[in-house]
């Protein structure tokens, strides 16, 4: 098991940033690649981003590509989504997950999930 915890989510207005931190306990944190994903009601998760084990290779969403910025740090077990200039429409629930690679989250293929945090962008 790999207990993830995000955090870092609220309002914003258009053009802000946030950061989103995603906690893992657990000593396996180091086997898994993070991904980022978010929904928002009546719609189907997307992926947004990812990071490999050792930080090395990052995968984004075309929707983000040059304004997220996606990292990890295996010291404090924790992933981190940076977000600039935000838009209303990157307002979703965003959920953590650890996946045995980068394509594998790519295509939605988590092993574990965290819980969500919302991310509200105002116009």
């Amino acid at each position: 098991q790999v207990p993830l915890v995000e955090s870092g989510g609220g309002l914003v207005q258009a053009g802000g940033s946030l950061r989103l931190s995603c906690a893992a306990s657990g000593r396996t944190f180091l086997n898994y690649a993070m991904g980022w994903f978010r929904q928002t009601p009546g719609k189907e998760r997307e992926f947004v981003a990812a990071v490999s084990w050792a930080g090395g290779t990052t995968v984004y969403a075309d929707s983000v590509k040059g304004r997220f910025i996606v990292s990890r740090d295996n010291g404090k077990s924790t992933a981190y989504l940076q977000m600039n200039s935000l838009k209303p429409e990157d307002t979703a629930v965003y959920t953590c997950a650890a996946g045995s690679n980068t394509m594998a989250l790519r295509s939605s293929r988590g092993d574990y999930w965290g819980q969500g945090t919302q991310v509200t962008v105002s116009s």
